[in-house]
Protein backbone atom coordinates (compact mmCIF):
# COMPACT_ATOMS: atom_id res chain seq x y z
CA UNK A 1 0.00 0.00 0.00
CA UNK A 2 1.13 3.36 -0.82
CA UNK A 3 1.93 5.46 1.98
CA UNK A 4 0.67 9.03 1.85
CA UNK A 5 0.44 11.92 4.14
CA UNK A 6 -2.24 11.44 7.01
CA UNK A 7 -3.16 15.42 7.21
CA UNK A 8 -4.35 15.06 3.85
CA UNK A 9 -7.77 13.31 4.91
CA UNK A 10 -8.58 16.70 6.62
CA UNK A 11 -8.48 18.70 3.14
CA UNK A 12 -10.74 15.64 1.73
CA UNK A 13 -13.54 16.05 4.37
CA UNK A 14 -13.22 19.83 4.11
CA UNK A 15 -13.53 19.54 -0.16
CA UNK A 16 -16.49 17.01 0.63
CA UNK A 17 -18.84 19.58 2.93
CA UNK A 18 -21.08 22.41 1.04
CA UNK A 19 -19.42 26.25 1.69
CA UNK A 20 -22.30 29.53 1.03
CA UNK A 21 -19.18 30.79 -0.29
CA UNK A 22 -17.93 28.98 -3.38
CA UNK A 23 -15.78 30.66 -6.14
CA UNK A 24 -18.80 31.58 -7.87
CA UNK A 25 -19.92 33.71 -5.54
CA UNK A 26 -17.11 36.00 -5.78
CA UNK A 27 -16.17 39.10 -7.47
CA UNK A 28 -13.94 36.83 -9.58
CA UNK A 29 -15.26 33.58 -10.15
CA UNK A 30 -13.86 30.80 -12.00
CA UNK A 31 -15.70 27.83 -11.64
CA UNK A 32 -18.94 26.11 -9.68
CA UNK A 33 -17.99 24.64 -6.32
CA UNK A 34 -19.29 21.02 -6.12
CA UNK A 35 -18.81 19.25 -2.80
CA UNK A 36 -17.26 15.47 -3.34
CA UNK A 37 -14.44 13.57 -2.16
CA UNK A 38 -13.74 13.51 -5.83
CA UNK A 39 -12.49 17.45 -5.82
CA UNK A 40 -9.79 16.45 -3.69
CA UNK A 41 -9.00 13.75 -5.68
CA UNK A 42 -8.89 16.08 -8.66
CA UNK A 43 -6.50 18.52 -6.50
CA UNK A 44 -4.16 15.61 -5.25
CA UNK A 45 -3.66 13.72 -8.50
CA UNK A 46 -4.60 15.99 -11.56
CA UNK A 47 -2.79 19.45 -10.46
CA UNK A 48 0.39 19.58 -11.60
CA UNK A 49 1.83 23.17 -9.77
CA UNK A 50 4.71 24.85 -10.49
CA UNK A 51 6.69 26.81 -7.98
CA UNK A 52 9.35 29.54 -9.19
CA UNK A 53 11.86 30.11 -6.61
CA UNK A 54 13.17 28.45 -3.59
CA UNK A 55 14.43 30.80 -2.05
CA UNK A 56 12.19 32.29 1.89
CA UNK A 57 9.22 32.46 0.65
CA UNK A 58 9.38 29.63 -1.91
CA UNK A 59 10.30 26.95 0.85
CA UNK A 60 7.52 28.04 2.87
CA UNK A 61 4.74 27.80 -0.51
CA UNK A 62 6.49 24.13 -1.19
CA UNK A 63 5.87 23.43 2.57
CA UNK A 64 1.96 24.58 2.32
CA UNK A 65 1.29 23.02 -0.61
CA UNK A 66 2.40 19.59 0.16
CA UNK A 67 0.75 19.78 3.01
CA UNK A 68 -2.38 21.13 1.17
CA UNK A 69 -2.73 17.98 -0.93
CA UNK A 70 -1.03 18.61 -3.85
CA UNK A 71 0.83 16.00 -5.07
CA UNK A 72 2.71 17.28 -8.12
CA UNK A 73 4.70 20.05 -7.98
CA UNK A 74 7.91 20.98 -9.66
CA UNK A 75 9.94 23.50 -8.25
CA UNK A 76 12.70 26.03 -10.66
CA UNK A 77 15.40 28.15 -8.82
CA UNK A 78 18.81 28.95 -10.42
CA UNK A 79 20.75 29.56 -6.77
CA UNK A 80 22.65 27.15 -4.64
CA UNK A 81 22.29 27.16 -0.87
CA UNK A 82 24.63 29.21 1.15
CA UNK A 83 25.32 29.13 5.15
CA UNK A 84 23.38 32.49 5.16
CA UNK A 85 20.05 30.89 4.10
CA UNK A 86 19.93 28.79 7.14
CA UNK A 87 18.13 31.15 9.50
CA UNK A 88 15.16 31.26 7.72
CA UNK A 89 14.93 28.97 4.53
CA UNK A 90 14.05 25.76 6.93
CA UNK A 91 14.08 23.12 4.16
CA UNK A 92 17.46 22.94 4.26
CA UNK A 93 20.36 21.92 6.84
CA UNK A 94 24.47 22.46 7.04
CA UNK A 95 24.71 19.72 5.21
CA UNK A 96 23.16 21.21 2.21
CA UNK A 97 25.24 24.49 2.10
CA UNK A 98 26.71 24.47 -1.97
CA UNK A 99 23.87 22.09 -3.36
CA UNK A 100 20.66 23.20 -5.35
CA UNK A 101 18.11 25.10 -3.76
CA UNK A 102 15.29 23.47 -5.86
CA UNK A 103 16.74 19.71 -5.60
CA UNK A 104 17.32 20.21 -1.60
CA UNK A 105 14.09 21.20 -1.29
CA UNK A 106 12.59 18.74 -3.25
CA UNK A 107 14.16 16.20 -1.43
CA UNK A 108 12.95 17.44 2.20
CA UNK A 109 9.80 17.77 0.78
CA UNK A 110 9.36 14.29 -0.08
CA UNK A 111 10.95 12.75 2.69
CA UNK A 112 8.46 14.88 5.00
CA UNK A 113 5.33 14.49 2.97
CA UNK A 114 4.68 10.60 1.90
CA UNK A 115 3.23 11.00 -1.54
CA UNK A 116 4.02 14.09 -2.54
CA UNK A 117 6.12 14.28 -6.06
CA UNK A 118 8.63 17.62 -6.13
CA UNK A 119 10.59 17.45 -9.15
CA UNK A 120 13.28 19.85 -9.36
CA UNK A 121 14.81 22.10 -11.95
CA UNK A 122 18.08 24.21 -11.44
CA UNK A 123 18.21 26.94 -13.84
CA UNK A 124 16.77 30.89 -14.76
CA UNK A 125 12.87 31.02 -15.55
CA UNK A 126 13.94 32.26 -19.32
CA UNK A 127 16.18 29.01 -19.95
CA UNK A 128 12.43 27.09 -20.07
CA UNK A 129 10.21 27.47 -23.35
CA UNK A 130 6.89 27.82 -23.53
CA UNK A 131 6.03 23.31 -23.77
CA UNK A 132 7.30 23.32 -20.68
CA UNK A 133 5.38 26.23 -18.56
CA UNK A 134 2.40 24.75 -20.32
CA UNK A 135 2.45 21.10 -18.57
CA UNK A 136 0.89 23.20 -15.03
CA UNK A 137 -2.03 24.23 -13.75
CA UNK A 138 -1.00 26.58 -12.16
CA UNK A 139 2.15 28.72 -11.50
CA UNK A 140 3.25 30.41 -8.31
CA UNK A 141 6.17 33.19 -8.36
CA UNK A 142 8.27 33.39 -5.23
CA UNK A 143 10.94 35.58 -6.70
CA UNK A 144 12.88 38.33 -5.41
CA UNK A 145 13.65 39.89 -8.59
CA UNK A 146 11.53 42.23 -10.60
CA UNK A 147 13.51 41.76 -14.08
CA UNK A 148 12.61 37.63 -13.77
CA UNK A 149 8.42 38.18 -12.98
CA UNK A 150 7.97 41.05 -15.76
CA UNK A 151 9.38 38.05 -18.03
CA UNK A 152 7.57 35.57 -16.46
CA UNK A 153 4.40 37.60 -16.22
CA UNK A 154 5.02 38.18 -20.47
CA UNK A 155 5.59 34.58 -21.03
CA UNK A 156 2.02 33.11 -19.64
CA UNK A 157 -0.53 35.91 -21.13
CA UNK A 158 1.76 35.35 -24.50
CA UNK A 159 0.42 31.85 -24.24
CA UNK A 160 -3.19 32.97 -24.14
CA UNK A 161 -4.48 31.40 -27.61
CA UNK A 162 -7.76 32.57 -29.46
CA UNK A 163 -10.20 30.49 -31.62
CA UNK A 164 -11.29 30.94 -35.00
CA UNK A 165 -14.15 33.34 -33.61
CA UNK A 166 -11.08 35.63 -31.91
CA UNK A 167 -12.52 34.04 -28.15
CA UNK A 168 -10.05 32.83 -25.80
CA UNK A 169 -9.75 29.72 -25.56
CA UNK A 170 -10.18 29.02 -21.87
CA UNK A 171 -7.99 25.88 -21.38
CA UNK A 172 -5.03 27.97 -22.77
CA UNK A 173 -5.54 30.25 -19.78
CA UNK A 174 -2.87 29.48 -16.83
CA UNK A 175 -3.16 31.92 -13.74
CA UNK A 176 -0.05 33.33 -12.32
CA UNK A 177 -0.07 33.77 -8.49
CA UNK A 178 2.55 36.21 -7.52
CA UNK A 179 4.05 36.90 -4.29
CA UNK A 180 6.74 39.09 -2.73
CA UNK A 181 7.97 40.02 0.44
CA UNK A 182 10.54 43.49 1.62
CA UNK A 183 10.78 43.25 5.27
CA UNK A 184 7.69 43.05 7.23
CA UNK A 185 5.77 44.05 3.97
CA UNK A 186 4.29 41.48 1.64
CA UNK A 187 2.34 41.05 -1.13
CA UNK A 188 -0.02 38.53 -2.74
CA UNK A 189 -1.87 38.96 -6.36
CA UNK A 190 -3.51 36.63 -8.86
CA UNK A 191 -3.35 37.08 -12.46
CA UNK A 192 -5.68 35.34 -14.68
CA UNK A 193 -4.40 36.56 -17.84
CA UNK A 194 -5.93 38.50 -20.60
CA UNK A 195 -8.96 38.92 -17.37
CA UNK A 196 -7.01 40.84 -14.38
CA UNK A 197 -4.99 43.49 -14.68
CA UNK A 198 -1.30 41.32 -15.02
CA UNK A 199 2.41 42.24 -13.91
CA UNK A 200 3.24 44.73 -15.87
CA UNK A 201 -0.10 46.32 -15.29
CA UNK A 202 1.03 47.25 -11.93
CA UNK A 203 4.65 48.31 -12.37
CA UNK A 204 4.38 51.75 -10.88
CA UNK A 205 3.41 50.12 -8.03
CA UNK A 206 6.97 49.07 -7.22
CA UNK A 207 9.90 52.08 -7.22
CA UNK A 208 13.04 51.08 -9.44
CA UNK A 209 14.24 48.54 -7.50
CA UNK A 210 17.62 49.51 -5.76
CA UNK A 211 17.98 47.38 -2.47
CA UNK A 212 19.17 43.67 -3.16
CA UNK A 213 17.55 40.45 -2.07
CA UNK A 214 19.93 38.29 0.34
CA UNK A 215 19.91 35.14 -1.45
CA UNK A 216 20.89 37.19 -4.80
CA UNK A 217 23.79 38.39 -3.56
CA UNK A 218 25.45 34.97 -1.53
CA UNK A 219 24.94 32.73 -4.39
CA UNK A 220 24.75 34.10 -7.44
CA UNK A 221 25.93 37.85 -7.67
CA UNK A 222 25.50 39.37 -10.71
CA UNK A 223 25.97 42.99 -10.51
CA UNK A 224 28.53 45.18 -8.94
CA UNK A 225 25.64 45.96 -5.94
CA UNK A 226 25.68 42.51 -5.29
CA UNK A 227 29.23 42.28 -4.79
CA UNK A 228 29.46 44.86 -2.01
CA UNK A 229 26.17 43.90 -0.47
CA UNK A 230 27.87 40.55 0.19
CA UNK A 231 31.06 42.46 1.73
CA UNK A 232 29.15 44.74 4.06
CA UNK A 233 26.47 41.60 5.02
CA UNK A 234 28.01 38.68 5.37
CA UNK A 235 32.03 39.02 5.21
CA UNK A 236 32.52 41.65 7.43
CA UNK A 237 30.34 40.21 10.26
CA UNK A 238 32.86 37.08 9.71
CA UNK A 239 35.69 39.03 9.62
CA UNK A 240 35.02 41.46 12.97
CA UNK A 241 32.19 39.49 14.86
CA UNK A 242 30.57 41.96 17.18
CA UNK A 243 32.06 44.70 15.85
CA UNK A 244 29.43 47.00 13.76
CA UNK A 245 30.60 48.42 10.47
CA UNK A 246 31.15 52.08 10.79
CA UNK A 247 29.32 53.58 7.70
CA UNK A 248 31.07 56.98 8.25
CA UNK A 249 34.33 55.44 8.37
CA UNK A 250 36.83 55.56 5.79
CA UNK A 251 38.49 52.92 6.75
CA UNK A 252 35.55 50.51 7.10
CA UNK A 253 34.50 51.84 3.76
CA UNK A 254 37.78 51.42 2.35
CA UNK A 255 37.89 47.95 3.38
CA UNK A 256 34.47 46.58 2.24
CA UNK A 257 35.24 48.16 -1.43
CA UNK A 258 38.16 46.50 -1.46
CA UNK A 259 36.75 43.59 -0.47
CA UNK A 260 34.08 44.08 -3.47
CA UNK A 261 36.12 44.10 -6.08
CA UNK A 262 38.09 41.19 -5.19
CA UNK A 263 34.47 38.99 -5.41
CA UNK A 264 33.73 41.04 -8.08
CA UNK A 265 36.82 39.76 -10.08
CA UNK A 266 36.27 36.17 -9.29
CA UNK A 267 32.77 36.11 -10.59
CA UNK A 268 33.99 38.65 -13.65
CA UNK A 269 31.86 41.46 -12.75
CA UNK A 270 32.98 45.03 -13.11
CA UNK A 271 31.86 48.40 -11.56
CA UNK A 272 32.64 48.49 -7.93
CA UNK A 273 33.94 51.52 -7.01
CA UNK A 274 34.33 53.52 -3.72
CA UNK A 275 31.16 55.71 -4.00
CA UNK A 276 28.93 52.70 -5.56
CA UNK A 277 30.29 51.18 -2.16
CA UNK A 278 28.91 54.12 0.15
CA UNK A 279 25.34 53.94 -1.47
CA UNK A 280 24.86 50.08 -1.44
CA UNK A 281 25.74 49.78 2.46
CA UNK A 282 22.20 51.75 2.99
CA UNK A 283 19.84 49.06 0.32
CA UNK A 284 19.58 45.85 1.94
CA UNK A 285 16.46 44.17 2.29
CA UNK A 286 15.99 42.31 5.20
CA UNK A 287 14.50 38.93 5.19
CA UNK A 288 11.89 38.38 7.89
CA UNK A 289 10.63 34.65 8.15
CA UNK A 290 7.19 35.49 9.42
CA UNK A 291 6.23 37.51 6.64
CA UNK A 292 7.50 35.07 3.77
CA UNK A 293 4.68 32.78 6.19
CA UNK A 294 2.24 35.57 5.78
CA UNK A 295 2.42 35.33 1.93
CA UNK A 296 2.56 31.92 1.41
CA UNK A 297 -0.74 31.09 3.09
CA UNK A 298 -1.93 33.89 1.23
CA UNK A 299 -0.66 32.18 -2.32
CA UNK A 300 -1.09 28.65 -1.94
CA UNK A 301 -4.97 29.83 -0.46
CA UNK A 302 -5.43 30.95 -3.68
CA UNK A 303 -3.92 28.14 -5.90
CA UNK A 304 -5.94 25.94 -3.75
CA UNK A 305 -9.28 28.07 -4.27
CA UNK A 306 -8.77 27.73 -8.29
CA UNK A 307 -7.68 24.17 -8.42
CA UNK A 308 -11.04 23.18 -6.48
CA UNK A 309 -13.31 26.69 -6.29
CA UNK A 310 -13.76 25.71 -3.00
CA UNK A 311 -14.31 29.77 -1.95
CA UNK A 312 -13.82 32.53 -3.27
CA UNK A 313 -10.51 34.78 -5.01
CA UNK A 314 -9.76 37.63 -3.85
CA UNK A 315 -10.35 39.64 -6.71
CA UNK A 316 -7.11 40.56 -7.11
CA UNK A 317 -4.46 41.88 -4.83
CA UNK A 318 -3.75 41.41 -1.42
CA UNK A 319 -1.40 43.51 0.77
CA UNK A 320 0.38 43.17 4.05
CA UNK A 321 2.04 45.43 5.76
CA UNK A 322 3.39 44.48 9.49
CA UNK A 323 5.83 47.43 10.40
CA UNK A 324 3.81 49.09 13.03
CA UNK A 325 0.39 46.75 14.07
CA UNK A 326 -0.91 44.77 11.11
CA UNK A 327 -2.72 46.04 7.83
CA UNK A 328 -3.96 43.78 5.28
CA UNK A 329 -6.18 45.29 2.83
CA UNK A 330 -7.21 43.40 -0.33
CA UNK A 331 -8.72 45.94 -3.10
CA UNK A 332 -8.91 45.53 -6.74
CA UNK A 333 -6.15 46.50 -9.54
CA UNK A 334 -7.35 47.52 -12.95
CA UNK A 335 -6.14 47.02 -16.18
CA UNK A 336 -3.73 49.03 -17.83
CA UNK A 337 -4.88 50.96 -21.40
CA UNK A 338 -1.42 51.25 -22.19
CA UNK A 339 -0.09 47.67 -20.88
CA UNK A 340 1.76 46.55 -24.35
CA UNK A 341 1.79 42.68 -22.41
CA UNK A 342 -2.31 41.81 -21.52
CA UNK A 343 -3.92 44.34 -23.86
CA UNK A 344 -4.40 43.36 -27.31
CA UNK A 345 -4.74 47.26 -28.55
CA UNK A 346 -2.17 49.12 -25.85
CA UNK A 347 -2.47 52.35 -26.27
CA UNK A 348 0.69 54.39 -27.81
CA UNK A 349 2.40 55.90 -24.56
CA UNK A 350 3.32 60.09 -25.21
CA UNK A 351 6.93 61.20 -23.81
CA UNK A 352 8.06 64.71 -24.21
CA UNK A 353 11.51 65.65 -25.06
CA UNK A 354 13.60 68.76 -26.03
CA UNK A 355 14.65 68.27 -29.97
CA UNK A 356 18.11 69.19 -28.52
CA UNK A 357 18.50 66.03 -25.94
CA UNK A 358 20.22 63.00 -27.04
CA UNK A 359 18.81 59.56 -27.75
CA UNK A 360 20.96 58.45 -24.49
CA UNK A 361 18.71 60.41 -22.36
CA UNK A 362 15.83 59.25 -23.84
CA UNK A 363 16.94 56.05 -23.13
CA UNK A 364 18.04 56.81 -19.64
CA UNK A 365 14.87 57.83 -19.23
CA UNK A 366 12.68 55.16 -19.99
CA UNK A 367 14.51 53.09 -17.54
CA UNK A 368 13.67 55.03 -15.54
CA UNK A 369 10.06 55.94 -15.49
CA UNK A 370 8.36 53.85 -12.73
CA UNK A 371 5.58 52.28 -15.41
CA UNK A 372 8.66 51.18 -17.83
CA UNK A 373 11.66 50.77 -15.37
CA UNK A 374 13.27 48.88 -18.57
CA UNK A 375 16.45 47.38 -19.31
CA UNK A 376 18.02 47.12 -22.04
CA UNK A 377 15.76 48.87 -24.78
CA UNK A 378 16.09 49.12 -28.45
CA UNK A 379 14.54 51.71 -30.30
CA UNK A 380 13.22 51.57 -34.09
CA UNK A 381 12.21 54.95 -35.61
CA UNK A 382 9.51 55.21 -38.17
CA UNK A 383 12.21 53.87 -40.88
CA UNK A 384 15.24 53.00 -39.35
CA UNK A 385 16.51 51.18 -36.54
CA UNK A 386 18.17 54.11 -33.59
CA UNK A 387 19.63 51.61 -31.62
CA UNK A 388 20.04 47.91 -31.43
CA UNK A 389 21.54 46.09 -27.97
CA UNK A 390 21.98 42.52 -30.58
CA UNK A 391 23.33 41.43 -32.52
CA UNK A 392 27.10 43.25 -31.30
CA UNK A 393 27.92 44.25 -34.88
CA UNK A 394 24.37 45.76 -35.28
CA UNK A 395 24.96 47.66 -31.85
CA UNK A 396 28.46 48.92 -32.72
CA UNK A 397 27.25 50.60 -35.76
CA UNK A 398 24.44 52.23 -34.07
CA UNK A 399 26.02 53.37 -31.27
CA UNK A 400 27.12 56.55 -32.58
CA UNK A 401 23.43 57.56 -32.43
CA UNK A 402 23.63 57.61 -28.72
CA UNK A 403 25.07 61.15 -28.65
CA UNK A 404 22.81 62.39 -31.36
CA UNK A 405 20.15 64.98 -30.84
CA UNK A 406 16.53 63.76 -31.24
CA UNK A 407 15.57 66.49 -33.17
CA UNK A 408 18.68 64.57 -35.66
CA UNK A 409 17.27 61.71 -35.35
CA UNK A 410 13.42 61.57 -35.11
CA UNK A 411 10.09 63.98 -36.66
CA UNK A 412 7.93 65.28 -33.91
CA UNK A 413 5.22 63.32 -32.76
CA UNK A 414 7.35 60.13 -34.38
CA UNK A 415 6.39 56.81 -32.69
CA UNK A 416 8.84 54.12 -31.90
CA UNK A 417 8.78 50.59 -31.72
CA UNK A 418 10.97 49.87 -28.42
CA UNK A 419 11.96 46.39 -26.83
CA UNK A 420 13.56 45.34 -23.98
CA UNK A 421 14.57 41.54 -22.82
CA UNK A 422 12.66 42.14 -19.82
CA UNK A 423 9.45 42.04 -21.99
CA UNK A 424 10.28 38.85 -24.08
CA UNK A 425 8.48 39.01 -27.38
CA UNK A 426 6.36 42.18 -26.41
CA UNK A 427 7.23 45.82 -28.13
CA UNK A 428 5.88 48.94 -26.87
CA UNK A 429 5.01 51.87 -29.11
CA UNK A 430 5.91 55.26 -27.97
CA UNK A 431 5.21 58.35 -29.39
CA UNK A 432 8.34 61.22 -29.09
CA UNK A 433 6.65 64.97 -29.18
CA UNK A 434 9.20 67.79 -28.99
CA UNK A 435 8.60 69.89 -26.19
Amino acid sequence: MTTVCKKWANMEKFLSRPSPFGNETGQLPNGYYVPSPSVFKSLNSDSKVLVVGAGGLGCEILKDLALSGVADIHVIDLDTIDISNLNRQFLFRMSDVGKSKAQAAADFIMKRVPGCVVTPHQGMVQEKDEDFYKQFKIIISGLDNIEARRWLNSLIVGMVEYDDEGEIVPSSIIPLIDGGTEGLRGQGRVILPKFTACFECTLDSFPPQQAFPMCTIAETPRLPEHCIAYVYILEWERCFPGRKLDKDSPEDMQWVFERAQERAQRYGIEGVTYFKTMGVVKNIIPAVASTNAIISAVCVNEAIKLLTYGSQTVNNYFLYIGGEGLYSPTYFYDKSETCAVCCDDAATRTITFSRDQTLQELMDKLSEMPSLQLKKPSLIGKSTSLYMQKPPSLEKALRVNLTKSLGELLENGEVLTVTDPTLRDVSLSIQVNFA
